[in-house]
């Protein structure tokens, strides 16, 4: 079986790799367990040493690793390399911070010496997206390591260059080379690597499908999982709103990464009294965006990964629209070949239909006019996800107040949501469990061992 690499700008193959038999990821796994029994006794300085030249080597390639990641998946290159600079941050933050996130802590008890110590687990599997294909990769790959873990990934099949490129970084960064590979495989290979003793927990970066079968599959071997899932974020506008720079930080939210972001704004809760002067503000900014050539500078959004995830996008845009909401900002496909797709502004779908229940992964915004606070919480909340949301206010403490009620695993006030190390990331509901990133993050996959002294 072969896996590809298609760039979605052009439709044009630039590479095919053979995918890894079931010997090939068997030897994989046992390499990765005997390196484990060692890396696990390594220092935290030196695990620290190497984490940072792993952050080294992102600065100093940025711009190499960038083209590559814009190439298979359409990312603008200027976003491609700022997210590759993101990741060596997260390298540089666990280098610092693990060894005090790990420490012992020690338990006032009626023992001599009571203590929490945490300690890794061993070959975690990761199986990652395509639509940050270095960052989701690295925000668990760097605090993995640190912990002493091993990782094997299995990542996106249309992001295979990127795969081997991070498998690269960490070998040039003088890691031992089996405390990470990548599989190049199918997804109907992902249930016999957690079947395998020899990986003992898995996390998942994905739509809500995959995590659900990760989840079962990981649930049947008693085997740890964190999953990050899908997103269909509020953004609530309130009349007391800066209209500027809601309507700003609004269009970009919803355009990152070309929309595909599960952290991307996506329905947006805005008061009627000014409903009619938010919409103008933001049709007026999404109306403004560049297309183009994602490897020019001056591109402000690219294709969607795969033609037919815009093909998809669109038929979702249509039901809607049949079953009731109206059209704002027209926009969708350029063409039955092409993966490029304009920018569109839809109002007040109805509950049933797709615009309302699912997630919208692509450059889609969901306008709902409400005519107070308390119709704008529940719409945020009458939803199957939970991942994040934002609310836009002058009073800071109104807008806290708010915060504290959206169902949601992260809130952000006049602000864009956005994930950074050291806050933890991940949702409730159908967007999953578990949490990455922080000092929360790194104890995921650990043994929490509780140690008593009489």
């Amino acid at each position: 079986m072969a896996i590809q690499t298609i760039n979605p700008a052009t439709n044009e193959i630039i590479k095919t790799f053979e995918a890894h038999t079931a010997e090939q990821v068997e030897q994989k796994l046992k390499a990765a367990n005997k390196a484990f029994k060692q890396w696990k006794n390594t220092s935290f300085e030196e695990r620290a040493r190497l984490m940072n030249r792993c952050a080294e080597i992102l600065e100093q390639d940025a711009e190499k690793y960038g083209r590559t990641i814009t190439l298979e998946m359409g990312k603008p290159v200027k976003d491609s390399i700022a997210e590759v600079q993101k990741c060596a941050k997260v390298c540089r933050y666990y280098a610092e911070n693990a060894a005090d996130f790990l420490k012992d802590e020690e338990v006032e008890s009626g023992a001599s010496r009571s203590l929490i110590a945490y300690e890794p687990l061993g070959v975690v599997l990761a199986v990652m997206p395509w639509n940050f294909p270095f960052w989701q990769v690295f925000r668990f790959l760097a605090p993995a390591l640190m912990a002493g873990n091993v990782g094997v990934l299995k990542h996106a099949s249309n992001v295979p260059q990127c795969a081997l490129a991070i498998e690269e970084i960490i070998h040039r960064a003088g890691f031992p080379k089996a405390v990470f590979h990548t599989l190049l495989v199918e997804s109907k290979a992902v249930d016999a690597i957690i079947e395998n003793p020899l990986v003992k927990a898995v996390t998942l970066t994905g739509s809500e499908g995959a995590g659900s079968k990760v989840a079962e599959k990981a649930g049947s071997e008693i085997k740890k999982t964190v999953l990050e899932l899908g997103g269909s974020d509020p953004f609530i506008i309130l009349n007391d709103a800066d209209l500027e720079q809601a309507s700003t930080v609004a269009v970009k939210s919803r355009m990152v990464n070309t929309g595909q972001s599960c952290i991307a704004a996506k329905r947006f809760l805005v008061l009627e009294g000014i409903a009619g002067a938010f919409l103008e503000k933001m049709k007026e900014k999404m109306q403004a965006l560049k297309t183009g050539d994602p490897l020019t500078e001056d591109c402000d959004y690219g294709p969607m990964a795969r033609k037919d995830l815009a093909e998809e996008l669109e038929q979702q845009v249509q039901e809607s629209i049949e079953k009731g909401a109206k059209l704002v900002l027209e926009g969708g496909r350029e063409g039955k070949d092409s993966a490029y797709f304009k920018p569109m502004i839809i109002r007040d779908p109805k509950p049933g239909s797709p615009a309302y229940e699912d997630e919208l992964f692509g450059p889609v915004a969901i306008v709902f006019v409400v005519k107070d606070e308390a119709e704008a919480i529940r719409i945020a909340n009458d939803h199957k996800y939970g991942l994040a949301g934002t609310v836009f206010t002058s009073d800071k403490e109104r807008g806290l107040r708010i915060a504290r009620q959206v169902e949601t695993g992260a809130m952000f006030v006049n602000a864009m949501v956005a994930s950074s190390p050291e806050m933890p990331f991940g949702g409730i509901k159908k967007s999953g469990y578990g949490r990455e990133l922080s000092y929360i993050g790194i104890r995921e996959f650990t043994n929490q061992k509780s140690i008593w002294v009489g």
